[in-house]
């Protein structure tokens, strides 16, 4: 090769950012939450740092960690924040919580938090601030009472509707305190709670709605809940309740789910991974709301329930299980 094309060829490889990136030290990212324990998010999430050139064994390294024991979650960032990560991702609430409390120089997005504002982690969806940013699951005020809506249409004549909830999840305190008085008010239903922190929990919180005599149950977002998922959809059949969820896994079962697409939020979320790699301030990226949210109703358990879908709502379902 003569002289000036090999200068030429050199000069090339070091402006280009995916040679280089590529070549260089691999960046190291910490991941904490449920996310290696839920297949299709997991998939979204590698195809979202994929599109950006972030390959896992290549130029990244990702130390994972979770545990159902909110107990050891101290435990668990302080794992991570010994690795030195480059940034850490945090899937729900509790995770986010637990990473912002250990880490106050770390870059942290987060993925699948309700009211991010409400729950103390940013200053603002515009501008977070500090050390922090991500992506919201809902809109706050808007789920519960739609859900609640929704599962009023299935079961016509329904006056009281169980909420199950994490008291360890600090997005349930806070829906329950600010939001649900004023769904059961404009709404007119009852909504007595039912509480699960452990698997072994879940039984005897559907048994209490049961003996409550509620009419359906709306079982809130909660990384328990999500990994114990077919454990909740078969309680909700043993107990002859109909559920409304809110993530699409529900649906493998469940009676309807009404929600934001979560692989979407995962995938997204590669975006602000690279962006933050590359040297934007979690400060400077503003917390994003879910785009796409989908209605999917199970016909199957419908009939197992005795219930009839009316038109109405069949017109408005992003997908019928037959």
């Amino acid at each position: 090769m003569k002289r000036r094309e090999f200068i030429a060829a050199t000069a090339a490889l070091l402006v280009s950012p995916r040679v280089s990136q590529a070549q260089g030290t691999p960046r190291r990212i910490g991941c904490f939450g449920i996310l290696d324990n839920a297949p299709i998010i997991l998939d979204a999430w590698r195809s979202g740092l994929r599109e950006r050139d972030w390959i896992k064994g290549k130029n990244l390294l990702v130390e994972y960690r979770y545990n159902q024991l909110i107990d050891r979650y101290p435990d668990l960032t302080a794992e991570l924040k010994a690795l030195s990560p480059d940034l850490v991702v945090a899937a729900g609430p509790q995770a986010a919580i637990a990473l912002k409390s250990a880490t106050a120089s770390i870059p942290i997005v987060f993925v699948a938090v309700g009211d991010a504002v409400g729950l103390g982690l940013v200053k603002s969806l515009a501008r977070p601030g500090g050390n922090i940013t991500g992506f919201a699951t809902f809109v706050p005020g808007e789920w519960d009472s739609k859900a609640v809506e929704i599962l009023r249409e299935l079961v016509p004549g329904a006056s009281k509707i169980a909420l199950l909830i994490n008291p360890d999840n600090p997005m349930h305190r806070l829906i329950l305190a600010e939001e649900i008085p004023r769904t059961a008010r404009n709404l007119g239903v009852a909504l007595p709670v039912v509480e699960a922190t452990t698997a072994e929990e879940l039984d005897s919180a559907f048994a209490s709605a049961a003996a409550q005599h509620a009419d359906a149950v709306l079982v809130f977002g909660d990384p328990l809940f999500n990994f114990q998922s077919p454990r909740v959809v078969a309680l909700a059949a043993e107990h002859h309740l109909p559920a409304a969820y809110l993530f699409r896994q529900f649906a493998n079962g469940g009676l309807v789910v009404y929600g934001p697409r979560l692989p979407d939020l995962f995938r997204r979320a590669g975006g602000y991974v690279d962006k933050i790699l590359k040297g934007t301030k979690p400060s400077d990226l503003p917390v994003e709301q879910p785009t796409k949210f989908e209605l999917v109703i199970n016909m199957k358990t419908a009939k197992a329930l005795g219930l009839t879908v009316p038109p109405s709502l069949l017109i408005r379902a992003d997908e019928v299980i037959e």
